[in-house]
């Protein structure tokens, strides 16, 4: 089942290494550059994330529990999504744990019943193929989900 939510050691490890491909415009699955301003220095902090799309709607996911770029995009409520020359103005919305459930189940499920994929995401998330949506909320108790829309400002 899912361990507690703590950044394994080789995402700090790697970051370099996939902030250097976003930036360059290399794809990386569903990753793209988050920056956002620090809640409490102020200065814009920058960090891969996931980002997932579902029938026109997007999301980031916090696959590690409360960290830096969750509690930075709480108190910012904006932030810019980019991967190479291409950079997006975007607001965050936090959901609620009963709609963050739904989310999660929705982005989650199907990957769930893949072995390769449901061994990663158990390491993060107590979910299983069968998981009731009730599981669903309680993971998303744990793990904060963001709806991300585009700013009217953005470019």
């Amino acid at each position: 089942m899912a361990r507690s939510n703590q950044v394994p050691g080789y995402v700090p490890a790697f970051n370099p290494l996939i902030l250097r491909l976003l930036r360059a415009g290399v794809p990386v699955g569903p990753m793209r550059l988050l920056t956002v301003r620090g809640r409490s220095s102020g200065q814009p902090r920058t960090t891969p994330v996931g980002l997932f799309e579902h029938d026109g709607r997007r999301w980031l996911l916090a696959t590690f529990g409360e960290t830096n770029w969750t509690r930075n995009l709480r108190a910012a409520g904006e932030g810019i999504l980019s991967r190479g020359r291409h950079h997006e103005s975007v607001a965050a919305i936090e959901l609620a744990p009963e709609a963050a459930g739904a989310v999660l189940n929705e982005v989650l499920g199907p990957r769930l019943k893949s072995p390769l994929q449901a061994a990663f995401l158990r390491r993060f998330y107590a979910l299983t193929a069968d998981a009731s949506t009730t599981d669903f909320i309680r993971e998303a108790q744990r793990h904060p989900v963001f709806e991300i829309r585009s700013s009217k400002h953005g470019n």
